[in-house]
């Protein structure tokens, strides 16, 4: 690790980088899930369509998998806490802006400059916090990351509700500026050093420009196959860039995806596409569930938002017991056992109509809960185990970027089955057939990819 001249790394303290880190992890999926939960009463708002909705969610993940490579890569040359404090403040400055847009075409932009900010806290977070934690703790300290992210995620879904049922959609957002400004002041008063290993390094232009475009023309073309005229080109055109962008950056000194180093190290490939896969597959899950119980069950958001708690909540309980079992058990085994039961869950999610009982749906949340937390911690503490100290930047952003790609994977989906099934039509009681065909379609999607990442969690090998 490199650190500013006067501090060595073994001043910086693992204690007081894992609270910082802890507290800026819970924000972004706080803020994700609670806006989750208030899909359905902004789209009244704004009058808005099921397409707008999943692209409310869709553009904060787009801006996420659009700059997590590119800025982690940046924070290795000029310094990760820069970087750092920077995405902090960026968040908080679109968080607070987001409750006055006046049209949802405003509110899509500004949740795109809020997936930004979050970029740069994930791109430099996990690399920091590697650096700092011994290895033999490294695996407890992702459990608790992990946890902070789930608390986030649970805490969203409940806050949402209430706030909603009690002062308005809006204080969604004024509620979480204060945390944002909390955790800003965390990191100024207790994030010490500099990390940037890759100082005086060039920066490589035309590799963050050929990957940017082809993922923006990637999943505009995907998720607009039906209503846009060229969809299909700007789709394939996507797909291709995508692959020069792999062949580009094999053969550059300084790149922002270090090919060579992925493809010779087979623990970080097939860990990276199993992340990738197992967020692709389940990440849509609770925006189905989120319209399904409001809308189909007719449920309030204050009681949505305290049964979508449970799979988060859970994963936020088992997250750290998973990531003790990682520093002494085999963290290939845990992680793929947690695949596993995922794809159980999802296949039974698949089954879900509009006459099933919220029992079901509470069934299926405690499996995925206790699936996702089995891999998650584990997975990240292979990928991390998996490099050198000098390679965390490398690591820790393409780990991002892999369940950030597979995020954006499930919404680009969910956003072409609503395209396909319902089209421009909002998602309301005269359309629920219509709506439980859009999703009993995207679980026998999500099932069948969560299948393909045990195959990936299983090639890696056994050993942690």
């Amino acid at each position: 690790m490199a650190v500013n001249s006067n501090l060595k790394s073994e001043q910086v303290s693992p204690r007081s980088t894992l609270i910082v880190v802890a507290a800026v992890q819970f924000l972004a999926p706080f803020m994700m899930s609670a806006v989750g939960v208030a899909l359905p009463t902004i789209g009244r708002f704004y009058n808005a369509s099921a397409v707008s909705l999943g692209l409310v969610e869709m553009v904060y993940v787009l801006a996420l998998a659009l700059f997590l490579l590119p800025m982690g890569r940046i924070a290795d040359i000029y310094g990760r806490k820069k970087i750092f404090i920077t995405g902090v403040a960026l968040f908080a400055l679109a968080t607070a802006l987001l409750p006055f847009a006046k049209t949802i075409e405003m509110f899509i932009y500004l949740r795109f400059l809020q997936g930004a900010g979050a970029s740069l806290n994930i791109s430099t977070s996990i690399a920091i916090l590697s650096a700092v934690v011994p290895k033999e703790r490294r695996g407890r300290a992702m459990g608790i990351i992990v946890a902070c992210v789930y608390l986030g995620l649970s805490a969203g879904p409940t806050m949402a509700g209430m706030v909603i049922a009690y002062l308005g959609w809006q204080w969604i957002f004024f509620c979480a500026v204060p945390v944002a400004l909390v955790a800003l002041c965390l990191t100024i008063l207790f994030l010490k050093g500099e990390w940037r290993e890759a100082a005086g390094a060039s920066f490589d232009y035309v590799g963050t420009l050929i990957y940017m475009a082809s993922l923006f023309c990637l999943v505009v073309g995907v998720s607009h196959l039906k209503d846009l005229h060229g969809a299909t080109l700007l789709a394939v055109l996507g797909c291709a860039g995508l692959v020069g962008f792999a062949f580009f950056e094999y053969h550059q000194a300084s790149p922002i995806m270090d090919m060579r180093l992925i493809v010779r190290n087979r623990v970080l490939a097939f860990s990276n596409l199993a992340t990738w896969i197992n967020y692709a597959a389940s990440f849509g899950l609770t925006f189905f569930f989120s319209l399904y119980l409001q809308v189909v069950k007719g449920m309030s958001p204050q009681t949505t938002g305290l049964l979508l708690i449970i799979q988060p909540g859970i994963q936020a309980i088992l997250s750290p017991l998973a990531g003790v079992m990682a520093d002494k058990y085999s963290s290939a085994k845990i992680a793929t056992t947690g695949m596993i039961i995922c794809s159980i869950g999802l296949a039974l999610a698949a089954f879900i109509n509009s006459s099933a009982g919220p029992l079901f749906v509470v069934l299926v949340l405690s499996i995925m809960g206790v699936g996702f937390a089995l891999f998650a911690s584990p997975n990240m503490t292979i990928i991390m185990g998996s490099v050198e100290p000098r390679h965390y930047g490398i690591a820790s952003s393409l780990v991002a970027t892999m369940r950030t790609i597979g995020m954006l994977s499930a919404m680009t989906i969910v956003t072409l089955l609503l395209s396909v099934f319902m089209g421009q039509a909002e998602v309301g009681t005269t359309t629920i057939p219509e709506y439980i065909q859009t999703m009993h379609t995207g679980f026998i999607v999500f099932a069948f990819l969560s299948t393909l990442g045990i195959a990936c969690s299983m090639v890696r090998g056994t050993d942690s």
